[in-house]
């Protein structure tokens, strides 16, 4: 699955362990280590990049910055808008190839044909959110950073969405999800997009690995008895889509029937038309 009707963004070349992007009319080098082969860098872009994340032999790194921009910018996605900048770690605050999970997402919202509530857990800077709130939904967006939270409500007031029915909410989503337990609140559908590692604010480690099932299954009672669609994504290079697909199988179709669908999510390259693999997603739907 390759998100391939972006405008602002392109994702120009890729070689030798860097990808070559256009953000809008900013050009960034950045690292991606998947990108093994060594082709020839043809495309003249290569030297004209605004920005490039250098990585550090000890962990990190930074960006190096050899033209002038912005400290923040913004891109559109349709009538969706977000703001841009170069943040720690590679990341601009936005991952283009899952525009194809927003397109399935709205497409399943706007054809329900009923009111739909939606769970966004690990919401980050708002982008799912947002395209669930366009297309009609009623979204409860979680994460567990401030910052992103107030970044993914900047995204919404940019995109014109500032008056719908979002809850933005700074918070543990694991525990949120238990205290939904407990309130009987439910939703219609529920996207989720969990970091692969990290460590919880009393030391504890996540590994998404190990605590994924757990994590899936313990959403199964904040589900209404009709529900619309569940989206399952991962970056986590040891988890594959069929694996996610399986894991959706035996817990959400075995008990509400329906249908499944996984595969990589991609990024067409301008320069030679091949897919760039990014992630992988997995998904229930009614």
């Amino acid at each position: 699955m390759r998100a391939a009707i972006w405008k602002d963004y392109e994702l120009i070349d890729t070689s030798d362990g860097e990808r070559l992007e256009r953000w809008g009319d900013i050009l960034l080098i950045r690292p991606d280590p998947q990108i093994i082969w060594k082709t020839p860098r043809l495309d003249p872009r290569w030297k004209q990049a605004h920005a490039r994340y250098q990585r550090s032999n000890t962990g990190g790194g930074a960006w190096q910055q050899w033209r002038k921009m912005p400290a923040v910018w913004k891109i559109q996605y349709g009538d969706l808008c977000f703001q841009i900048k170069t943040m720690g770690f590679k990341h601009t605050g936005i991952f283009p190839e899952q525009a194809v999970n927003w397109d399935f997402a709205m497409d399943a919202i706007r054809s329900a044909g009923r009111p739909v509530k939606v769970l966004n857990l690990f919401g980050y800077t708002g982008a799912a959110t947002l395209a669930c709130a366009l297309a009609g939904a009623q979204v409860c967006h979680v994460d567990a950073s401030k910052g992103m939270v107030q970044w993914a409500k900047e995204n919404a007031a940019a995109s014109g969405l500032g008056d719908k029915p979002v809850r933005w909410l700074v918070d543990d989503c694991m525990k949120f999800v238990q205290r939904e337990q407990r309130r009987g609140h439910t939703y219609d559908a529920i996207i989720m997009d969990p970091p692969s590692y990290g460590r919880g604010p009393g030391g504890e480690v996540w590994k998404l690995e190990e605590q994924l099932y757990g994590l899936v299954e313990m959403c199964l009672p904040i589900l209404s008895e009709n529900p619309l669609f569940f989206i399952l994504n991962s970056y986590t290079t040891g988890l594959s889509p069929a694996v996610m697909e399986y894991l959706l199988g035996v817990l959400l179709q075995k008990r509400f029937g329906g249908s499944l669908s996984c595969g990589e999510i991609g990024l067409p390259v301008t320069t030679t038309g091949l897919t760039l693999p990014c992630g992988s997603t997995s998904l229930w739907f009614r």
